[in-house]
């Protein structure tokens, strides 16, 4: 592994297919040191990992003790599917690169090859033709200076004194200029992109058995799911710059021929247009970084992503819409119709007046308290049973207009609350 990835790392600056093999080789043997050196044999986060698994024990038994958990198997299928999925991809090389690695990095290539259809590695023949596009720009303006270096004595001295006379009008701006700005546009579009999103991916790989584990505690599952997000966002981003930058290839396919045709001079229409498509792909890929990070933030991560008031407020949230459902309306309207004349009645008893009235007999030792409870009739307030009027004399009897006032009032009301 390591003389082959020398070998590819010796020529890596022969152009962008043999610089994306040498990233690939390198970023592979680093993650598997990385994990060899982290939960390998005699690994240096081996102990810890020994104690994150009897914390976690630890803590599910005082769950258990204090009846915040309960043995079924709602709750103890994800506690062991979590343990065992934690176990198995932090201590095997084998399950971790056959599953994160293969997926995260062979999954987006075998889409985009799927989609082009071509045959073998999609990112390897799209860097396989971009060193064609690169190689045509470069003979080029080659045989721009070679002409221009093979004329003779006068004719390059005529053209030496009209290059200077123009040179204040055209400054930077010429056609040849024009034409490398387009293709180092074009380079940083594509090469750029591609060989910064595999450089992270190498390192959150690397980095992944450590997140692996966190997985275990509700404290840290935040952790892992911002992870889990990370290797989504650089292993998705190469393959929308393929395919991309498949689409901008075939767009410049014309241009570069137009470019190569002409052996005496640059086409000035020709470089501009390859400068437009090299500032068009790189808005292109700032707009796919801004595509893939809204994509990947929507994920909720098989759940890792949830906190238990986040999972309490969703359960609300639930509830609140299935109760503001048409049929749940109508239900509760019905049931609001069926129990508005137990409430009015109700509401009429608390609001209808109580009179008491007390009556002394002979020598004042006894003495009697009798209660009117009016009632609703009609459109007034009436006693119950026919119970006759207040039998109060003298200076209470002068107040009795203010309570049948006070009775037509209540009544009133009450006509109101049942209307």
């Amino acid at each position: 592994m390591a003389n082959a990835c020398d070998q590819l790392t010796e020529v890596a600056s022969a152009g962008v297919g043999p610089a994306l093999r040498a990233v690939d080789c390198l970023a592979g043997e680093a993650t598997s040191m990385a994990f060899g050196r982290l939960f390998g044999a005699g690994g240096a986060m081996g102990p810890v990992l020994t104690i994150l698994l009897t914390l976690y024990i630890a803590f599910f038994a005082i769950s258990l003790l204090t009846g915040r958990s309960t043995l079924g198997i709602s709750a103890l299928t994800p506690r062991m599917l979590t343990l065992g999925l934690v176990l198995t991809f932090a201590t095997s090389w084998i399950a971790y690169q056959g599953v994160m690695w293969n997926l995260a990095v062979g999954g987006p290539d075998w889409i985009a090859s799927v989609l082009t259809g071509t045959s073998g590695s999609a990112t390897q023949i799209f860097g396989d033709r971009i060193d064609l596009v690169f190689g045509a720009i470069a003979e080029s303006a080659g045989h721009g200076q070679g002409e221009a270096a093979a004329a003779g004595g006068q004719a390059a001295a005529q053209g030496a004194v009209a290059a200077a006379a123009s040179g204040s009008a055209q400054g930077m701006f010429t056609p040849e200029s024009v034409m490398w700005m387009g293709g180092l546009l074009l380079l940083l579009g594509t090469v750029g992109v591609l060989l910064t999103a595999r450089i992270a991916l190498a390192v959150l790989m690397a980095l992944g058995p450590i997140f692996v584990v966190m997985a275990l505690f509700n404290g840290t599952k935040g952790l892992t799911a911002g992870w889990i997000r990370g290797v989504a966002l650089t292993a998705i981003t190469p393959l929308f710059v393929v395919l991309g930058g498949s689409i901008t290839l075939e767009l410049l396919v014309p241009i570069v021929r137009s470019l190569s045709s002409n052996l005496v001079d640059i086409d000035g229409r020709a470089a501009m247009a390859l400068f437009l498509v090299a500032a068009v792909h790189c808005a292109l890929m700032a707009m796919v970084f801004k595509v893939a990070g809204t994509m990947v933030s929507g994920w909720q991560v098989f759940g890792l992503g949830k906190s238990d008031r986040q999972d309490r407020a969703a359960s609300s949230a639930v509830q609140a819409a299935v109760l503001a459902s048409p049929a749940m309306q109508g239900a509760a309207s019905a049931g609001a119709m069926e129990s508005a004349p137990r409430r009015t009645s109700m509401a009429v008893a608390a609001a209808a007046p109580v009179q008491i009235t007390h009556s002394q007999g002979e020598g004042g030792r006894s003495g009697e308290r009798r209660t009117v409870v009016t009632q609703v009739s009609g459109g007034g307030l009436e006693p119950m049973g026919g119970v006759s009027q207040s039998r109060a004399k003298g200076i209470g009897s002068r107040f009795r207009a203010s309570n049948d006032i006070g009775r037509v009032h209540s009544g009133r009301v009450a006509k109101e609350m049942i209307r």
